[in-house]
């Protein structure tokens, strides 16, 4: 990854955070990974304008709280390698060691192109640095144009898709680092502000973000009871996914809806025994009212 990339997505932190933290609760959340964007502008600088981008997309979608943001495909082929390590014998055993068969999978992908750079600069001074590099610091403008799809990881079928165009000072992520906080970065703050490829980009990742969540509403969301008693209800989702004290699902057997041309799934009917009300919800599993008539295996669905 390169200096400016990993720059970057130190900045956009604290901005995305701030931007949604407040509607971050409730949410029901997706499984989500982020391909790397290429440049195909044709534009080069000091810093590779796609890896930058991908880095901000995935930090900003974790900080968003709306989503489970798995690593990029690099990330996980990584993590795959070193389960296999640790299956081959070689290493010390234990709960720490990696286990196959245990990655969360993609629910919803995310991938596009940096198709155009514009930038404009007409000198000026400020600017950060880094090990001598100089970043930023001219006056001017820039904009950066994007093509973004999101695609069902389970069809392979487009569910969305959004050109953005980005420019530089029309909105950013803001910044809550200073001083020895930014990890080796120095300089002046005001710097940052005036890099105007990188600025172009934080608006259009604030767009991405935002279009990216307008598209939840229409995605199925579906959990499973894993015990069901006289006392008690437990689902297999939890915080992680959003799930917290007080929202009610719909419990009940599941009936998909196959085209028998194409074999695709067109809908999923479901048959309700009941509704249950979450009364504490852990990272991965969820404690609920009980339902009479409830089962092992059976789906969950919010109550709409």
């Amino acid at each position: 990854m390169s200096i400016m990339s990993k720059w970057m997505a130190v900045f956009c932190a604290a901005g995305v955070l701030g931007m949604a933290a407040a509607q971050a609760e409730g949410n029901l959340r997706y499984s989500i990974t982020v391909s790397k964007f290429p440049n195909e502008s044709g534009w080069s600088g000091q810093w590779d304008v796609g890896d930058g981008f991908t880095t901000i997309m995935t930090d900003a979608l974790q900080q968003s709280q709306k989503f489970i943001v798995l690593g990029d495909s690099e990330m996980r082929q990584e993590a795959m390698a070193e389960q296999d390590f640790a299956a081959s014998g070689r290493v010390a055993g234990g709960k720490k060691a990696p286990q196959i068969g245990r990655m969360t999978p993609a629910q919803l992908l995310v991938r596009g192109s940096i198709t155009h750079v514009q930038s404009e600069t007409s000198g000026g001074s400020g600017g950060l640095s880094f090990k001598g590099i100089s970043l930023g610091g001219s006056k001017g403008k820039a904009e950066v144009n994007i093509t973004i799809y999101l695609v069902d990881s389970e069809t392979g079928q487009v569910k969305a898709s959004q050109k953005v165009v980005g420019v530089a000072g029309r909105r950013g992520l803001g910044v809550g680092y200073h001083g020895s906080a930014l990890g080796g970065l120095g300089g002046n703050i005001e710097g940052f502000q005036k890099d105007n490829v990188g600025k172009a980009c934080e608006d259009a990742v604030v767009q991405c973000v935002e279009f990216l969540t307008k598209q939840l509403d229409g995605i199925p969301w579906e959990g499973s009871v894993m015990l069901a008693s006289a006392d008690k209800l437990v689902i297999n989702r939890g915080s992680r996914e959003g799930v917290s004290v007080g929202q009610k699902f719909q419990v009940g057997s599941t009936e998909e809806l196959v085209d028998e041309d194409t074999g695709e799934v067109l809908d999923v009917e479901i048959t309700t025994v009941g509704t249950t009300e979450v009364t504490e919800a852990k990272e991965k599993i969820a404690y609920c009212t009980p339902v009479s008539g409830a089962a092992k295996g059976m789906s969950v669905m919010p109550v709409k």
